[in-house]
């Protein structure tokens, strides 16, 4: 395979058009380790780490030993070699370049460190549509949770997504239904920025009914993946992506989960990378919040109802700055068409003001938490100034 990708000038030429400035070689040896390996494969990991990319890559397909425990390469060579095809890497550069997805290596100024976290589990290589950039933004926070989610959940997913984003930080998720798909749109409705990590590749769109979401993460976000373009997610894939999600944020929040959810995985990831790890608190008779309630009991999660508590989380050094909204108009707006007497719902503030109902949603936890306004039954009014003084 080695010799095949290096003498094949249609894929060196694709190589070099990914990767203009860099050499080929190293480049066709990261992507033909992504065609080769499931995520998180830690033989091939430390093979890469000792060894180097394209030296790796040939020892991996020769029949030598080395340092690390013999059993353990030749039960890798048996995951890999059947994978080790040159027309893989081509497709998988030709699918790239399709979709205008981009090839980020380790080194590069807009690789994410944090990855490198994991170690011999760290990926070989990102592939990402969008703007890298926000890979490496200060202030990044994981949210996480159930695909069954409940309104309660996606409700409190949007607020907090909403209301820190708002004020500056990367929203990290995974681009699933139920509480991944409200902290993204929760996060893009309030003018902020979004990263969805994929089971699969970034030119195909999981789950389907998501592709205009995506379009919207990739306008002012980035989706990213560490399969090659054309891979399909698989349940192992899922619990792969998890933990690129709990390494990115600098903290992690599960929002709503069951007892089994996957999100637990995430969870265990960034208890292992030693990132804090938060929970939302639900009913204690609901199902779908008993893995929240497990986190707190069992894993010592913190317990956290409101952006403010996501920002302690993530550190002191965050929680000090001033991280005040921007000025934005929407806020006046949306001031301006509440009373004091009259409690108005989300949707119908929205359209008085001229403005999405997740933004609307964002706007108001905002001004909640400044002590603006206040949640009734019916819908949400200015504070009065009863409500200041305490009733009295």
């Amino acid at each position: 395979m080695i010799d095949a990708l290096l003498n094949d000038r249609e894929i060196r030429r694709a190589a070099e058009a990914a990767r203009p400035d860099d050499d080929p070689s190293e480049t066709l040896a990261r992507v033909g380790w992504s065609v080769l390996i499931e995520p998180g494969d830690g033989v091939a990991g430390a093979l890469v780490a000792e060894l180097g990319a394209l030296e790796a890559l040939k020892f991996a397909l020769a029949g030598e030993t080395f340092g690390l425990a013999e059993k353990a390469i030749q039960e890798g060579r048996r995951r890999w070699v059947p994978r080790a095809q040159p027309r893989a890497v081509r497709d998988a550069l030709r699918g790239a370049a399709e979709v205008d997805a981009r090839l980020l290596l380790p080194g590069d100024p807009d690789w994410p460190t944090a990855l490198d976290d994991l170690g011999s589990h760290a990926p070989t290589l990102l592939w990402v549509r969008g703007d890298p950039s926000h890979l490496v933004a200060p202030h990044r926070v994981s949210i996480v949770g159930a695909r069954a989610a409940t309104a309660y959940g996606e409700s409190i997913a949007a607020e907090l997504a909403g209301d820190l984003a708002a004020t500056g930080a990367v929203i990290v998720s995974g681009g699933a239904y139920g509480i991944d798909g409200a902290a993204h749109r929760a996060a893009l409705g309030a003018g902020g920025t979004t990263v969805a990590f994929l089971a699969g590749g970034v030119d195909r769109a999981y789950p389907v009914g998501h592709q205009q979401l995506f379009d919207r993460v990739m306008a002012s976000g980035a989706l990213v993946s560490e399969l090659p373009c054309g891979a399909a997610p698989t349940k192992f894939r899922f619990l792969g992506r998890n933990r690129l999600i709990a390494a990115l944020g600098a903290a992690t929040v599960v929002v709503e989960a069951g007892w089994r959810s996957g999100s637990l995985n995430t969870a265990g990831h960034a208890s292992t990378l030693a990132r804090p790890l938060g929970a939302v608190p639900g009913p204690v008779t609901s199902a779908a919040s008993a893995g929240c309630h497990r986190l707190m009991r069992e894993y010592d999660a913190q317990c956290v109802t409101n952006a403010a508590e996501v920002r302690e989380l993530m550190g002191a050094e965050v929680a000090q700055e001033v991280f005040e909204a921007r000025p934005d108009s929407d806020h006046t707006r949306l001031w301006d068409v509440m009373s004091a007497r009259t409690p108005r719902t989300p949707t119908e503030l929205a359209a008085l003001a001229g403005v999405s109902v997740e933004r609307a949603r964002s706007v108001l936890g905002i001004l909640g938490l400044e002590g603006k306004v206040e949640q009734l039954p019916t819908g949400w009014a200015r504070m009065s100034a009863k409500s200041r003084n305490g009733g009295r």
